[in-house]
Protein backbone atom coordinates (compact mmCIF):
# COMPACT_ATOMS: atom_id res chain seq x y z
CA UNK A 1 0.00 0.00 0.00
CA UNK A 2 1.22 3.57 -0.63
CA UNK A 3 3.10 5.35 2.12
CA UNK A 4 0.84 7.68 4.11
CA UNK A 5 3.27 10.52 4.75
CA UNK A 6 1.01 12.36 7.20
CA UNK A 7 0.69 9.26 9.38
CA UNK A 8 4.24 7.94 9.02
CA UNK A 9 6.42 11.02 9.35
CA UNK A 10 7.13 11.67 12.99
CA UNK A 11 5.34 8.51 14.12
CA UNK A 12 6.75 7.01 17.31
CA UNK A 13 6.58 3.31 18.04
CA UNK A 14 5.65 2.03 21.50
CA UNK A 15 8.66 1.51 23.79
CA UNK A 16 10.21 -1.95 23.44
CA UNK A 17 12.22 -3.65 26.16
CA UNK A 18 14.95 -6.17 25.39
CA UNK A 19 17.88 -7.73 27.23
CA UNK A 20 21.32 -9.04 26.34
CA UNK A 21 24.01 -11.04 28.09
CA UNK A 22 27.78 -11.26 27.89
CA UNK A 23 27.33 -14.48 25.89
CA UNK A 24 25.40 -12.48 23.27
CA UNK A 25 28.30 -10.02 23.10
CA UNK A 26 30.80 -12.85 22.69
CA UNK A 27 28.73 -14.43 19.90
CA UNK A 28 28.39 -11.08 18.14
CA UNK A 29 32.14 -10.49 18.25
CA UNK A 30 32.84 -14.04 17.02
CA UNK A 31 30.46 -13.32 14.15
CA UNK A 32 32.69 -10.37 13.24
CA UNK A 33 35.84 -12.49 13.28
CA UNK A 34 37.11 -11.75 16.80
CA UNK A 35 39.49 -14.37 18.18
CA UNK A 36 41.18 -15.10 14.86
CA UNK A 37 44.38 -15.17 16.92
CA UNK A 38 43.33 -16.99 20.12
CA UNK A 39 46.65 -16.07 21.78
CA UNK A 40 46.22 -12.32 21.26
CA UNK A 41 45.40 -10.38 24.43
CA UNK A 42 43.79 -7.69 22.26
CA UNK A 43 41.50 -10.21 20.54
CA UNK A 44 40.55 -11.88 23.80
CA UNK A 45 39.30 -8.56 25.21
CA UNK A 46 36.29 -9.03 22.93
CA UNK A 47 35.61 -12.52 24.29
CA UNK A 48 36.28 -12.36 28.03
CA UNK A 49 33.74 -14.33 30.05
CA UNK A 50 31.39 -12.07 31.95
CA UNK A 51 32.95 -8.74 31.04
CA UNK A 52 33.95 -8.51 27.37
CA UNK A 53 34.48 -5.05 25.95
CA UNK A 54 31.62 -4.14 23.62
CA UNK A 55 31.90 -2.72 20.12
CA UNK A 56 29.32 0.09 19.81
CA UNK A 57 27.98 -1.57 16.65
CA UNK A 58 26.31 -4.13 18.93
CA UNK A 59 23.80 -1.35 19.53
CA UNK A 60 22.72 -1.64 15.89
CA UNK A 61 21.65 -5.28 16.35
CA UNK A 62 20.90 -5.63 20.07
CA UNK A 63 17.13 -5.25 19.77
CA UNK A 64 16.84 -7.91 17.05
CA UNK A 65 19.60 -10.20 18.33
CA UNK A 66 17.32 -13.05 19.38
CA UNK A 67 14.98 -12.99 16.38
CA UNK A 68 14.63 -16.23 14.45
CA UNK A 69 12.23 -14.95 11.77
CA UNK A 70 12.74 -12.22 9.14
CA UNK A 71 11.37 -8.84 10.30
CA UNK A 72 8.29 -7.18 8.86
CA UNK A 73 8.18 -3.61 7.54
CA UNK A 74 4.79 -2.61 8.90
CA UNK A 75 4.58 0.62 10.85
CA UNK A 76 2.12 3.55 11.10
CA UNK A 77 1.57 4.72 7.51
CA UNK A 78 4.13 2.21 6.19
CA UNK A 79 3.38 -1.31 4.89
CA UNK A 80 6.08 -2.67 2.57
CA UNK A 81 6.96 -6.18 1.42
CA UNK A 82 10.35 -7.18 2.81
CA UNK A 83 11.52 -8.22 -0.68
CA UNK A 84 11.27 -4.56 -1.79
CA UNK A 85 13.52 -3.27 1.00
CA UNK A 86 17.27 -2.66 0.90
CA UNK A 87 19.29 -1.57 3.90
CA UNK A 88 20.74 1.83 2.95
CA UNK A 89 22.68 3.13 5.95
CA UNK A 90 23.34 2.59 9.62
CA UNK A 91 24.93 4.63 12.40
CA UNK A 92 25.32 4.53 16.17
CA UNK A 93 26.47 7.04 18.78
CA UNK A 94 27.26 6.20 22.40
CA UNK A 95 27.68 8.48 25.45
CA UNK A 96 29.83 5.80 27.07
CA UNK A 97 30.72 2.11 26.77
CA UNK A 98 27.79 -0.26 26.24
CA UNK A 99 27.57 -2.61 29.25
CA UNK A 100 28.33 -6.29 28.55
CA UNK A 101 24.88 -7.27 29.85
CA UNK A 102 21.72 -5.40 30.62
CA UNK A 103 18.16 -4.45 29.73
CA UNK A 104 17.27 -1.56 27.48
CA UNK A 105 14.16 0.34 26.50
CA UNK A 106 14.04 1.41 22.85
CA UNK A 107 11.90 4.17 21.38
CA UNK A 108 11.87 4.45 17.59
CA UNK A 109 10.51 7.35 15.56
CA UNK A 110 10.51 8.06 11.82
CA UNK A 111 12.43 11.25 11.16
CA UNK A 112 12.48 11.62 7.34
CA UNK A 113 10.78 9.99 4.37
CA UNK A 114 12.07 10.92 0.95
CA UNK A 115 10.25 10.41 -2.34
CA UNK A 116 12.76 9.33 -4.99
CA UNK A 117 10.11 8.75 -7.65
CA UNK A 118 10.50 5.00 -8.15
CA UNK A 119 11.52 4.40 -4.55
CA UNK A 120 11.25 5.78 -1.03
CA UNK A 121 14.00 6.32 1.52
CA UNK A 122 12.79 5.96 5.10
CA UNK A 123 14.87 7.24 8.02
CA UNK A 124 14.37 6.19 11.61
CA UNK A 125 16.06 7.01 14.90
CA UNK A 126 16.03 4.72 17.91
CA UNK A 127 16.99 5.99 21.36
CA UNK A 128 17.93 3.29 23.86
CA UNK A 129 18.04 3.89 27.60
CA UNK A 130 18.49 1.70 30.65
CA UNK A 131 15.34 1.08 32.67
CA UNK A 132 16.35 3.88 35.04
CA UNK A 133 16.48 6.31 32.10
CA UNK A 134 20.28 6.38 31.68
CA UNK A 135 21.12 6.92 27.96
CA UNK A 136 22.85 3.90 26.40
CA UNK A 137 23.01 4.61 22.65
CA UNK A 138 21.24 6.20 19.69
CA UNK A 139 20.83 4.33 16.43
CA UNK A 140 20.03 5.88 13.06
CA UNK A 141 19.00 3.82 10.05
CA UNK A 142 17.72 4.32 6.53
CA UNK A 143 16.09 1.82 4.22
CA UNK A 144 15.53 2.04 0.46
CA UNK A 145 12.08 0.77 -0.55
CA UNK A 146 11.84 -0.05 -4.24
CA UNK A 147 8.57 0.81 -5.96
CA UNK A 148 7.31 2.85 -3.00
CA UNK A 149 7.93 6.36 -4.33
CA UNK A 150 5.47 8.70 -5.97
CA UNK A 151 3.56 9.56 -2.78
CA UNK A 152 4.20 13.30 -3.12
CA UNK A 153 6.96 13.79 -0.56
CA UNK A 154 10.16 15.79 -0.80
CA UNK A 155 13.00 14.22 -2.76
CA UNK A 156 15.58 14.85 -0.06
CA UNK A 157 19.31 15.52 -0.44
CA UNK A 158 21.81 13.25 -2.13
CA UNK A 159 23.53 10.86 0.27
CA UNK A 160 26.54 10.16 -1.95
CA UNK A 161 29.94 11.21 -0.65
CA UNK A 162 33.39 11.07 -2.18
CA UNK A 163 36.49 10.14 -0.19
CA UNK A 164 39.29 12.72 0.13
CA UNK A 165 41.23 13.27 -3.09
CA UNK A 166 44.56 12.10 -1.68
CA UNK A 167 46.23 8.85 -0.79
CA UNK A 168 44.71 7.16 2.26
CA UNK A 169 46.53 7.45 5.56
CA UNK A 170 45.87 3.77 6.33
CA UNK A 171 44.97 0.68 4.32
CA UNK A 172 43.68 -2.37 6.18
CA UNK A 173 42.97 -5.90 5.01
CA UNK A 174 39.80 -7.44 6.45
CA UNK A 175 39.58 -11.20 5.79
CA UNK A 176 36.09 -12.70 5.54
CA UNK A 177 36.00 -16.39 6.38
CA UNK A 178 34.04 -18.80 4.13
CA UNK A 179 31.65 -19.52 7.03
CA UNK A 180 31.31 -15.89 8.17
CA UNK A 181 27.69 -15.47 7.07
CA UNK A 182 26.65 -18.82 8.58
CA UNK A 183 28.05 -17.73 11.94
CA UNK A 184 26.82 -14.13 11.80
CA UNK A 185 23.25 -15.26 11.02
CA UNK A 186 23.11 -16.54 14.61
CA UNK A 187 23.09 -12.86 15.67
CA UNK A 188 19.45 -12.47 14.68
CA UNK A 189 19.41 -12.17 10.87
CA UNK A 190 18.14 -15.45 9.42
CA UNK A 191 17.47 -14.14 5.91
CA UNK A 192 18.15 -17.17 3.66
CA UNK A 193 19.95 -14.87 1.21
CA UNK A 194 22.94 -15.29 3.53
CA UNK A 195 22.79 -19.06 3.97
CA UNK A 196 20.81 -20.86 1.26
CA UNK A 197 22.60 -21.28 -2.10
CA UNK A 198 19.35 -21.94 -3.97
CA UNK A 199 17.65 -18.88 -2.49
CA UNK A 200 20.70 -16.73 -3.33
CA UNK A 201 20.72 -18.07 -6.90
CA UNK A 202 17.03 -17.24 -7.34
CA UNK A 203 17.84 -13.71 -6.15
CA UNK A 204 20.53 -13.38 -8.84
CA UNK A 205 23.68 -14.09 -6.83
CA UNK A 206 26.19 -16.87 -7.55
CA UNK A 207 26.25 -17.80 -3.86
CA UNK A 208 25.00 -16.47 -0.50
CA UNK A 209 26.22 -12.99 0.37
CA UNK A 210 27.48 -11.58 3.66
CA UNK A 211 25.15 -9.52 5.85
CA UNK A 212 25.75 -5.81 5.37
CA UNK A 213 25.75 -5.31 9.13
CA UNK A 214 28.50 -7.92 9.41
CA UNK A 215 30.72 -5.97 6.98
CA UNK A 216 29.77 -2.84 8.95
CA UNK A 217 30.76 -4.37 12.27
CA UNK A 218 33.94 -6.00 10.94
CA UNK A 219 35.07 -2.63 9.60
CA UNK A 220 34.41 -0.93 12.92
CA UNK A 221 36.45 -3.60 14.71
CA UNK A 222 39.33 -3.27 12.24
CA UNK A 223 39.37 0.51 12.68
CA UNK A 224 39.22 0.23 16.49
CA UNK A 225 42.06 -2.29 16.50
CA UNK A 226 44.29 -0.18 14.26
CA UNK A 227 43.37 3.40 15.13
CA UNK A 228 42.24 3.24 18.77
CA UNK A 229 44.64 0.64 20.18
CA UNK A 230 41.87 -1.96 20.27
CA UNK A 231 39.87 0.01 22.85
CA UNK A 232 36.17 -0.08 21.90
CA UNK A 233 35.36 2.40 24.69
CA UNK A 234 37.16 5.12 22.72
CA UNK A 235 34.48 5.20 19.98
CA UNK A 236 31.99 8.07 20.19
CA UNK A 237 30.10 7.42 16.97
CA UNK A 238 30.32 5.25 13.87
CA UNK A 239 28.30 4.95 10.68
CA UNK A 240 28.35 3.88 7.03
CA UNK A 241 26.31 3.53 3.85
CA UNK A 242 25.78 0.11 2.29
CA UNK A 243 27.04 0.41 -1.27
CA UNK A 244 27.56 -3.16 -2.50
CA UNK A 245 27.75 -6.83 -1.66
CA UNK A 246 30.43 -8.97 -0.05
CA UNK A 247 30.94 -12.70 -0.53
CA UNK A 248 32.21 -14.94 2.28
CA UNK A 249 35.82 -15.96 1.63
CA UNK A 250 36.89 -12.59 0.21
CA UNK A 251 39.46 -10.27 1.71
CA UNK A 252 38.25 -6.68 1.89
CA UNK A 253 40.32 -3.50 1.85
CA UNK A 254 39.55 -0.50 4.04
CA UNK A 255 41.10 2.77 2.83
CA UNK A 256 41.11 5.27 5.70
CA UNK A 257 41.74 9.00 5.92
CA UNK A 258 42.31 11.05 9.06
CA UNK A 259 39.94 14.01 8.86
CA UNK A 260 39.72 16.47 11.76
CA UNK A 261 39.00 14.63 15.00
CA UNK A 262 37.82 11.49 13.24
CA UNK A 263 38.37 9.07 10.40
CA UNK A 264 36.68 8.52 7.04
CA UNK A 265 36.87 5.25 5.12
CA UNK A 266 35.67 3.30 2.12
CA UNK A 267 35.63 -0.51 1.99
CA UNK A 268 36.18 -2.35 -1.28
CA UNK A 269 36.60 -5.90 -2.61
CA UNK A 270 39.99 -5.98 -4.43
CA UNK A 271 39.19 -9.37 -6.00
CA UNK A 272 36.26 -7.76 -7.84
CA UNK A 273 38.00 -4.70 -9.25
CA UNK A 274 37.66 -2.81 -5.96
CA UNK A 275 33.87 -2.97 -5.99
CA UNK A 276 32.65 -0.73 -3.17
CA UNK A 277 30.98 -2.49 -0.23
CA UNK A 278 30.74 0.35 2.31
CA UNK A 279 30.93 4.06 1.54
CA UNK A 280 30.83 7.12 3.74
CA UNK A 281 32.30 5.23 6.69
CA UNK A 282 32.90 7.64 9.56
CA UNK A 283 34.36 6.91 13.00
CA UNK A 284 34.60 9.71 15.55
CA UNK A 285 36.47 9.01 18.80
CA UNK A 286 34.82 9.84 22.10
Amino acid sequence: MPINLDEALGAELPPAEFSWTSSDIQLYHLGLGAGSDPMSERELRYLTDGSPQVLPTFGNVAQSFHLTEPPSVQFPGIDIELSRVLHASEAVSVPGPIPPSGTGRAVTRFTDIWDKGKAAVIWSETTVTALDGTPLWTQKRSIFARGEGGFGGERGPSTSSEPPQRAPDYELSIPVSPQQALLYRMCGDRNPLHSDPEFASAAGFPKPILHGLCTYGMTCKAMVDTLLDGDAARVGSYGARFAGIVFPGETLKASIWKEGEGFLAVVTAPEREDAVALAGVELVPA
